[in-house]
């Protein structure tokens, strides 16, 4: 960029990006305005012209978490551990899982959704994903607020909650975030680099998501799995969302020890993804207008 005080001089100065990890701060912060215009826009279309509006923010996450309720604890037996009550188990594993797939799934589309904009303007085009993941993380903050209630009110005016408390790891709950959020967005812009391409990847995303979301231990504890499959369970075990819905689960009910070296191993992973994405997005930009 070349500032001048001369007006009839450029401003700006716009030129491709030459190094192979690129991401412009001071570029992402001057343009703070329109990112927030997209946060913005994507909070108030989400149920814009929905009869119940902003109640969809609570009823989704409430029936779904009823559902896996009724089909995996009290139909198949499921055991949560520590007494742990079904629902806040469940609330809690969803919580995380929604966070992560709608970053996912929302980046994914990215290229695709936003083609007739990036032909015609310039901005920073990571700002597209960035804005996914910030309107996400506003709809992970409501959904905490239900799940505090949830959790005050088996607590509190229950029996059945005496042995879930939250405890000193919960001080890792930014970090959490940022990893979770780091794998998502990383994830979803290579899947959204690659769509510009090969548009199979498009029907893939949605059926790979659930399956994804079983071996994420969102319904049932990990050592659960291992007892029942230990022949498959490196296949949970190694999934990062796993780590990360398990040390959610707790830092906040107090269930099954929190293990350092699978925290530490989820963060890399999800780190190594955030960087892949965005060498493939960066690519990918310069060349998706020819393509798509």
């Amino acid at each position: 960029m070349d500032s001048t005080t001369n007006n009839n001089d450029w401003l700006y100065t716009i030129s491709p990006k030459k190094k192979l990890i690129d991401l412009n701060f001071k570029e992402i912060w001057r343009y703070r305005d329109l990112l927030f215009l997209f946060v913005k826009r994507n909070v108030i279309t989400l149920y814009k012209q929905t009869i119940l509006g902003p109640l969809w923010y609570f009823i989704q996450p409430l029936f779904t978490t009823l559902t896996f309720t009724l089909i995996f604890n009290n139909l198949a037996n499921i055991p949560t551990g520590n007494g742990i009550p079904a629902f806040l188990f469940n609330l809690a594993g969803l919580s995380c899982w929604n966070y992560f797939s709608s970053c996912l799934t929302g980046t994914s589309n990215t290229f695709k959704a936003n083609q007739g904009l990036f032909a015609k303007v310039y901005f920073p085009r990571v700002i597209m994903p960035l804005s996914t993941v910030i309107t996400n993380l506003i709809n992970f903050g409501i959904r905490m607020f239900l799940f505090i209630g949830f959790y005050i009110y088996f607590k509190f005016f229950t029996e059945v909650a005496n042995l879930a408390s939250p405890n000193l790891t919960l001080l890792l709950l930014p970090i959490l975030i940022l990893f979770m959020a780091l794998f998502g967005l990383g994830f979803g812009m290579i899947i959204s680099s690659l769509t510009t391409k090969y548009r199979d990847l498009t029907y893939l995303v949605g059926f790979g998501v659930q399956l994804l979301m079983y071996g994420s231990a969102v319904m049932y504890p990990l050592s659960y799995f291992k007892e029942k499959l230990p022949e498959y369970s490196w296949l949970v075990e190694y999934n990062p969302m796993t780590t990360f819905i398990e040390l959610f689960r707790h830092m906040t009910l107090g269930t099954e020890a929190f293990s350092l070296s699978s925290f530490l191993y989820a963060g890399v992973v999800s780190i190594v993804f955030f960087l892949l994405g965005l060498i493939v997005f960066n690519r990918t930009e310069k060349t998706f207008i020819d393509t798509v």
